[in-house]
């Protein structure tokens, strides 16, 4: 089955209407790519749930004293056992959230390619979406490496207005942070961050 029958079918298989259907235009040092958003629903609070958690989670405890290990490793004839794997990064554990929350709705570039919507959350005339995969991963947009190149996964905050225009900025060009009064992931510096998509109708 071809990715755009089975983008068909999970459409149907929704409700009669998705809860968001905008067309974007690729703007700054790729402009011209058009790509097409549509959200089936909205993510739940215990879908966000673990997605938010992955971003809040506390950071590693720091390393014991060098001497602390010292008489650990010699304790144990002269090898440092006893430590396990680093713990995994925020990218990584966010990465594993993202894969494992439901498909709600697909990003469609105008050739071939798409991307699965994982986290989808609004509130007014803001919206955060975030695809499975890394925007342009697949196609000539020519974009620089942004402040997390390992990331799988690429964050979109967009502002639209009643007609259902407006703009949209990425994590390809900005850092992903925690928006803990709203509860979502969001772009660290929205404001200050460059604007990659020019939304219509």
């Amino acid at each position: 089955m071809s990715a755009v029958i089975l983008a068909l079918v999970l459409a149907a298989a929704t409700e009669a209407s998705p809860a968001l259907d905008l067309r974007a235009t690729v703007t700054g040092p790729s402009s011209g790519g058009g790509l097409t958003i549509t959200v089936f629903r909205w993510s739940t609070d215990a879908e966000r749930s673990p997605v938010v958690a992955a971003m809040a989670a506390p950071p590693p405890a720091p390393a014991p004293p060098a001497g602390a290990a010292a008489g650990r490793a010699a304790g144990r004839g002269g090898r440092a056992g006893g430590r396990g794997a680093p713990p995994p990064s925020p990218v990584a554990r966010l990465s594993a959230a993202i894969k494992a929350a439901p498909t709600l709705g697909y990003i469609w570039s105008d050739g071939v390619t798409g991307y699965s919507i994982k986290y989808a959350w609004r509130a007014g005339d803001r919206i955060v979406l975030i695809t499975e995969r890394r925007l342009g991963a697949h196609a000539p947009w020519g974009l620089v490496p942004g402040p997390a190149p390992d990331a799988e996964y690429t964050l979109i905050e967009m502002r639209i207005d009643a007609k259902g225009t407006g703009e949209g900025k990425t994590s390809l060009s900005a850092n992903v942070a925690l928006d803990a009064a709203a509860q979502t992931l969001a772009l660290d510096g929205y404001a200050a961050a460059p604007a990659l998509l020019r939304i219509t109708r």
